[in-house]
C-alpha cells in the first residue's frame, strides 16, 4: 500500500528527529571518548617516534587498494559516511543573508554506516583541529587555502548549504580524502527549543567549571535547565584557561543524556511528540539527506554504536587561540583500521 503525501512527510519527520535525537546521544558518548581518545594518541605518538617517514614513504595508492606499513588495503565501499555539526548560531536560518550570520561548527562528528551490517561507527572531530581550509572574502571570493582551525570553515560559507559543503569537503581532505555522502547541521538554539519543548531538564552538575559564574552551578548540586540557561550552561567555556573547549564538553554531556532520557519520556506519554519537536526544530536545521537516508541510520543505530574514535591529536595553547594539532601518523592508522579492510 502506497503512501498518502500526509503520511510520508510525517515518516519524514519521524525519521528526522529520532536521528537528531540520536546525534545527541553520540554528542554526549563524544564527551568522555574526546579525553580518553586524547591519552591514548599521546601514548602512542610516543610508541611510534619513527612511524612519520613510514607513513609517508609506505603509502602507495592504486585505482583499487592502498599499500600501508607492509600492508595491502581497500577502502570499505559498503561504508557510507555522513557529516554532523552544531553550530554556534543564534536564529532560524532562513533569516541567514551574509557571512556574519554563519557562524561556526562548534561540535563536528562523522557517523559512518556499513551498508552490509547495518552498523554503525562514529568519529569526533575536535573544533580546533588545525587543518587547511579555503578562505573566502565577503562577497564570496576565495582566496585560496590557509592552515586554521576547521570549525571556522562553516563560517565563510553562508549559514546554509555552502556553509555545510565546505565543511564536507575540509572534513574529507584532512581525512585523507574520506568520501563524504551527506551533511546535517543544528544551530545551538535547536538545544534552547528542545529544552523548553521537553519541559526543561534535571541534572547533577559534574564540574565545578561554571562555579565562579553562577554558584548554582558547584559540582555535584542539582540544577534545572530549561530554554533560558541552557546555552550558557552547554557553550560557556573559559576562553582565558588553555583547552576550556574540552572541559565544556562534560558539562554537555551530562546535559545532553538529560535531555535524551526526558524527550523519550515524552515520546512514550504521547504519540504526537515527535513530529511536534521536529516542527520545533526544523527553522535551525540543514541537510541534504533524503528521507531514505534517515530511514538507513534509523535501522542501523538498533544495532548500537560499535565503534567510537576522535581524531587523535595534541591540544595546545596557541598565539590567539587553542589549537588541537592532529597526530598524522595516529590519524593514518585510525582511518586504515576504520575505513579500510585488509585484502588477503
Amino acid at each position: 500500500m502506497r503512501k498518502t503525501a500526509k503520511e510520508a512527510v510525517r515518516q519524514r519527520k519521524i525519521y528526522m528527529v529520532l536521528i537528531i535525537i540520536l546525534i545527541i546521544v553520540l554528542s554526549a558518548l563524544g564527551g568522555g571518548y574526546y579525553l580518553l581518545s586524547q591519552k591514548k594518541a599521546n601514548e602512542q605518538k610516543n610508541v611510534e617516534q619513527n612511524s612519520s617517514s613510514q607513513t609517508q614513504a609506505g603509502q602507495e595508492q592504486s585505482s583499487d587498494t592502498v599499500e600501508y606499513r607492509g600492508e595491502t588495503y581497500k577502502y570499505n565501499d559498503h561504508l557510507s559516511n555522513y557529516l554532523f555539526m552544531g553550530i554556534d548560531t543564534r536564529n532560524p536560518i532562513d533569516t541567514y543573508q551574509t557571512q556574519e550570520d554563519a557562524g561556526q561548527a562548534d561540535a563536528i562528528f562523522l557517523v559512518s554506516m556499513d551498508r552490509s551490517t547495518e552498523k554503525i561507527k562514529v568519529l569526533f572531530i575536535p573544533r580546533d583541529s588545525m587543518t587547511k581550509i579555503e578562505i573566502f572574502n565577503p562577497s564570496g571570493k576565495s582566496l585560496g587555502e590557509s592552515t586554521d582551525h576547521i570549525n571556522i570553515q562553516y563560517a565563510f560559507g553562508d549559514g546554509k548549504q555552502k556553509s555545510c559543503e565546505l565543511m564536507k569537503t575540509a572534513v574529507s581532505n584532512m581525512l585523507d580524502g574520506l568520501p563524504i555522502q551527506g551533511y546535517c547541521s543544528m544551530n545551538m538554539d535547536g538545544i534552547a527549543v528542545i529544552t523548553d519543548f521537553v519541559g526543561g531538564v534535571q541534572i547533577t552538575i559534574p564540574d565545578d567549571s561554571l562555579a565562579d559564574v553562577n554558584p548554582e552551578y558547584k559540582k555535584d548540586a542539582v540544577a534545572n535547565i530549561t530554554g533560558e540557561n541552557a546555552e550558557q550552561f552547554v557553550r560557556y567555556r573559559d576562553t582565558g584557561k588553555t583547552q576550556s573547549a574540552l572541559v565544556r564538553q562534560e558539562r554537555q554531556k551530562t546535559f545532553l543524556q538529560a535531555l535524551v532520557q526526558k524527550a523519550q519520556e515524552k515520546a512514550a506519554k504521547d504519540a504526537g511528540f515527535v513530529t511536534d519537536l521536529y516542527d520545533s526544530v526544523q527553522s535551525y536545521t540543514v541537510t541534504n539527506m533524503g528521507n531514505d537516508i534517515f530511514a538507513k541510520l534509523l535501522a542501523a543505530s538498533q544495532n548500537g554504536i560499535t565503534d567510537t574514535e576522535t581524531v587523535p591529536g595534541e591540544g595546545t595553547q596557541g598565539k590567539n587561540f587553542d589549537e588541537y594539532h592532529v597526530d598524522e601518523d595516529a590519524m593514518q592508522d585510525m582511518i586504515m583500521s576504520v575505513f579500510y579492510t585488509p585484502v588477503s
